[in-house]
C-alpha cells in the first residue's frame, strides 16, 4: 500500500508538471500570435508610423512611412525626424517641448523628402509608446490641403466676380432662406445684407409686390424647368420706381439656388421714347399732308359763314355758332398737329415764369368764371427769371388750366402754385377738383392720341410735354379717383 501511494503521488506531480509545461506553451504561443497580429498591422497600416528615441533617432519605420519619407527603411533608420522638416524649425522645437510636457502631441508640419518632394504631414505623437521607444503616426494630407487652397482660391474668385458684378444676385437655399447678396443688390432693390442674410427669401419678394399664388407659381415653374424669370417694381423710400428684371437658377451648387437682377428701367424708357419718336415722326408726316390739304378749304369755310353771318336769322343762330365753334377747334387741332410737325428753332430769352403764369390766368379768368371755377394762386416772391420760349410756356399754361377747368363740371377752385426747389428747379403746380384719373392711365398721359376727355385727341397734352422736354424739364402727375390731379412741371434755373 504504501508503496502504491509513493507512486500514485509521483504520477500526481508528473501530470501537474504536463499541465503547467502546457499552459505556458499555450501562453508562448498566444504571445507569438499577438505578436503576429502587431507586427502585421504596424507593417500593413496605410499611416506611416515610425519608432524613435532620444531627439528623434529613427529605430524602426514601416512600410507607408517609407513610402511617405521616398526611402527604404535602411536609409530612414539612419536619420533623425528633423532631418526632414521644412517648416520654421522654432514651430518644430516648440511642438518637441509641448510633446515632452503633455506627453503626446498632434500637429501638422511641412517635410522636405530626400528626392525634394514637400509633403504636409499631420501626425501624432506619443511618448513611452513600447518598451520605452516613442511613436509617431504620419498621415499624408498634401493632396487635402492643395484641394483646400484651390477651393480657397476658388472662393475667393466667385468672392470677387459676386462682389463685383453690376448685376445684382442673391443666392438662398431649398429652406427659402437667403445665403448671400452682393453690393449691387442692396443698392438696386433698397436693402441691407444684414437685414436679409438669414431671412425668408419669399417675405422680400412679398415686399416686390407680388402675391403669393405668384410666388408659388415662379418656384413651382423653377424646380420643374430649372430656371424661371420675370419682371417686378420696386418703390424706393423717395417714392423713385425701378423695372427690375429677375433671372433664377435652382441649384446652382450644394442645393443653392441664384437668381439675378437687372435694373431695366432706363431701357424701358429708351424703347418708350424710340416707339414715341416713330409715332411722333408720322404724326409729322400726317401733320404736313394734313396742313396742305385741310387749311386751304378750311380757309374758304370760315370766310363763306363769316360773309353769311349778317343773314342768319335767330331761329338759325344755334347751327352757325356750333359751325364756327368746330370749325375754331378744327383749327385748333390743325395748329397743334403742325407744331408736332414742323418744330422751329426756338429762341431761348430770360423771363419772368410768374408773370408769362399771370397772363395765362387773366387771359382764362373769365372761362374759369362761365364755369363757376375761381383761381387761386400761390406765388414764392423774388424767384429768379428762367430762360425759355415765353409763348410756348404759355401754351402750356392754357392747354393744362383748360383741361383742369373741363373736367370740374360742378365748379369749384384751381390752386396754382410756383417756387424754386433746392436742386434749382422752378415747380410750377396746377392742381384741380376733378374726379381724378387713374393710376394706370397716369402713365400714359402724353403718349400720341390718348386722352381722357370723350371730345379729347390727346394732341393737347402731347404738345404739352413735348414743349417741357424742349426745356430740359420734366412733368409729374399725382392723381387720386374722386379728390383731383395735380400736374407739377419742373423748369431747371439754368
Amino acid at each position: 500500500m504504501p508503496a502504491g501511494g509513493k507512486e500514485e503521488v509521483n504520477i500526481d506531480k508528473n501530470i501537474q508538471a504536463d499541465i503547467h509545461i502546457d499552459h505556458q506553451n499555450e501562453k508562448e504561443n498566444e504571445g507569438n500570435n499577438f505578436a503576429n497580429i502587431y507586427r502585421s498591422l504596424f507593417e500593413e497600416a496605410l499611416e506611416g508610423i515610425i519608432f524613435w528615441k532620444g531627439k528623434g533617432q529613427i529605430i524602426k519605420a514601416n512600410k507607408a512611412a517609407c513610402r511617405i519619407f521616398e526611402c527604404d527603411e535602411e536609409v530612414l533608420v539612419t536619420k533623425r525626424i528633423q532631418d526632414f522638416i521644412y517648416s520654421n524649425k522654432e514651430k518644430f522645437y516648440q511642438i518637441y517641448n509641448n510633446m515632452l510636457q503633455n506627453g503626446s502631441i498632434r500637429d501638422e508640419l511641412v517635410f522636405l523628402m530626400p528626392n525634394g518632394q514637400k509633403k504636409a504631414l499631420e501626425f501624432t505623437s506619443k511618448l513611452h509608446t513600447v518598451e520605452g521607444f516613442h511613436m509617431t503616426i504620419f498621415r499624408n494630407v498634401s493632396d487635402t490641403r492643395k484641394m483646400e487652397r484651390e477651393l480657397r482660391k476658388s472662393e475667393l474668385k466667385f468672392r470677387r466676380v459676386f462682389e463685383g458684378a453690376f448685376e445684382g444676385m442673391i443666392i438662398w437655399n431649398n429652406d427659402f432662406n437667403i445665403v448671400d447678396i452682393n453690393h449691387a443688390a442692396e443698392k438696386m432693390l433698397f436693402v441691407s445684407k444684414d437685414d436679409l442674410i438669414g431671412h425668408s427669401f419669399k417675405n422680400l419678394l412679398l415686399k416686390f409686390q407680388l402675391t403669393n399664388e405668384e410666388i408659388i407659381g415662379y418656384y413651382n415653374h423653377l424646380k420643374n424647368s430649372g430656371q424661371t424669370k420675370g419682371t417686378v417694381i420696386i418703390t424706393g423710400k423717395s417714392g423713385e420706381k425701378k423695372h427690375i428684371e429677375f433671372a433664377a437658377k435652382y441649384n446652382v451648387f450644394s442645393e443653392l439656388n441664384l437668381v439675378t437682377f437687372k435694373d431695366i428701367t432706363e431701357k424701358l424708357e429708351i424703347e418708350a421714347q424710340l416707339r414715341k419718336s416713330d409715332t411722333l415722326h408720322v404724326i409729322g408726316e400726317l401733320a404736313a399732308g394734313i396742313a396742305h390739304e385741310i387749311r386751304n378749304p378750311m380757309t374758304a369755310l370760315k370766310g363763306f359763314i363769316q360773309l353769311l353771318e349778317d343773314s342768319v336769322k335767330d331761329d338759325h343762330s344755334m347751327y352757325f355758332n356750333i359751325i364756327t365753334s368746330e370749325l375754331q377747334r378744327i383749327d385748333s387741332i390743325i395748329n397743334e398737329f403742325l407744331i408736332l410737325a414742323k418744330p422751329k428753332a426756338v429762341k431761348f430769352i430770360e423771363k419772368d415764369i410768374t408773370k408769362i403764369m399771370w397772363e395765362t390766368v387773366e387771359f382764362l379768368h373769365a372761362q374759369a368764371a362761365l364755369h363757376n371755377i375761381q383761381f387761386q394762386t400761390a406765388y414764392e416772391k423774388d424767384l429768379p427769371p428762367i430762360y425759355c420760349e415765353p409763348n410756348q410756356m404759355k401754351k402750356v399754361f392754357i392747354n393744362l388750366l383748360k383741361n383742369a377747368i373741363e373736367v370740374m363740371p360742378n365748379g369749384g377752385f384751381i390752386d396754382i402754385s410756383i417756387k424754386s426747389t433746392k436742386d434749382d428747379y422752378i415747380q410750377i403746380s396746377i392742381k384741380d377738383e376733378g374726379t381724378g384719373i387713374p393710376k394706370d392711365k397716369v402713365e400714359k398721359l402724353g403718349q400720341p392720341f390718348y386722352t381722357t376727355k370723350e371730345r379729347g385727341t390727346g394732341l393737347g397734352l402731347m404738345v404739352t410735354f413735348k414743349i417741357i422736354e424742349e426745356h430740359k424739364g420734366r412733368i409729374e402727375v399725382e392723381s387720386e379717383l374722386g379728390v383731383g390731379t395735380i400736374f407739377n412741371i419742373f423748369l431747371p434755373l439754368k
